[in-house]
């Protein structure tokens, strides 16, 4: 493995590909560490949506990302396209030796997937993927309780999606939304981040079981139900839906263990509905406080490239690098296979 860029004493050099909904967030949150970032380029196909980007940014802006690779000298690209190009433009950015942030999911295929890290580890750059949900204030809480052990065995998990996608947002753009190439469907899209929390949150899962079901008129689910033995013993269950009528009506997820309960709801893991420990805690106070700021969107994305920045500088552990995306990927990747082939699937997918 080639030794990975350290980048001391000038901004870090950024471009971001895909100008997208997603896109948004990502520019946001660069210019907002505008000391350590600079934004040279911006790449995507659809001229309208470049000529906004550079009215606003005054950056280059191309439409063919082997272009802007040529053309500009970067250290980062980001990558916020649909999630079955993140694959090849991730190798693009690789091979000329520019490291990487990709929207989640990192791909739509574990083979793609564990291509990426390989390629990023070949050509000696970085990969990031981003999770931005486990930085959320109250789902940090709620890891640092499981961390010191404080629901002692954990016996059961409900992860719960209830949101609503009309067949108006499939229908929008060009035709990539709600495809099995482009997309993936609600568990793989929609409700990747909390798949993501099962895993990172609970631990290594065992098995899954999984059914589900489509409505739209699009190719993949907008609606799936799972089954999850952990390896610690724990069950568990998610459910998802991008079928709610006629708005989203809660995400949450539920750990109950021999020693404590916890309820983490709203409509997307924005509230603590329950708190409750057979032994207190000093942080448990930060509960109230949390309910009444949480409503103020948190910035997750400007939290996750701080880390970004620190890895770059030399500072840090990545939070979420490739190995660590291909985790819950390896997870939505098993959860499809058994509603396919109608079968339990044991994880690790490969040994």
């Amino acid at each position: 493995m080639k030794v990975l860029p350290i980048i001391k004493n000038r901004k870090i050099k950024i471009g971001i590909v895909g100008c997208g909904r997603i896109s948004k967030n990502h520019f946001e949150a660069i210019v907002g560490h505008h000391k350590d970032f600079e934004i040279v380029a911006a790449c995507d196909p659809v001229s309208e949506m470049l000529s906004a980007v550079k009215k606003t940014y005054k950056i280059n802006c191309y439409t063919d990302l082997e272009e802007m690779l040529a053309s500009e000298s970067l250290d980062i690209v980001s990558i916020c396209t649909p999630s079955g190009f993140h694959p090849h433009q991730a190798a693009l950015c690789a091979k000329n030796g520019v490291s990487v942030v990709t929207e989640k999911p990192m791909a739509t295929r574990w083979k793609d997937g564990v291509q990426m890290v390989r390629t990023c580890d070949e050509n000696g750059v970085r990969l990031f993927v981003v999770k931005q949900t486990r930085m959320n204030p109250v789902i940090q809480l709620l890891k640092q309780a499981l961390s010191e052990g404080r629901f002692g065995k954990i016996h059961l998990v409900q992860a719960n999606v209830f949101w609503t996608r009309p067949q108006s947002y499939y229908d929008h753009g060009t035709g990539w939304r709600g495809t099995w190439e482009f997309d993936g469907g609600a568990l793989m899209n929609q409700a990747s981040h909390y798949v993501d929390l099962l895993d990172w949150l609970i631990g290594p899962v065992e098995k899954v079981q999984s059914l589900m079901s489509t409505f739209r008129n699009i190719e993949v689910e907008d609606t799936g139900v799972l089954n999850l033995k952990w390896r610690n013993g724990a069950l568990g269950s998610m459910s998802v839906t991008m079928c709610t009528y006629p708005k989203n009506f809660e995400g949450s997820i539920t750990v109950l263990g021999e020693t404590g309960t916890v309820k983490i709801g709203g409509t997307a893991l924005n509230k603590i509905e329950e708190w409750n420990f057979n032994e207190k805690c000093s942080y448990d106070r930060k509960v109230n406080s949390l309910n009444k700021s949480i409503g103020n969107k948190f910035q997750g994305h400007s939290m996750y490239y701080k880390n970004v920045i620190n890895v770059m500088r030399g500072k840090a552990k990545p939070e979420t690098d490739g190995r660590e995306g291909l985790r819950s990927l390896e997870l939505l990747i098993a959860a499809y296979t058994s509603s396919r082939d109608g079968k339990l699937v044991s994880l690790p997918l490969e040994l």
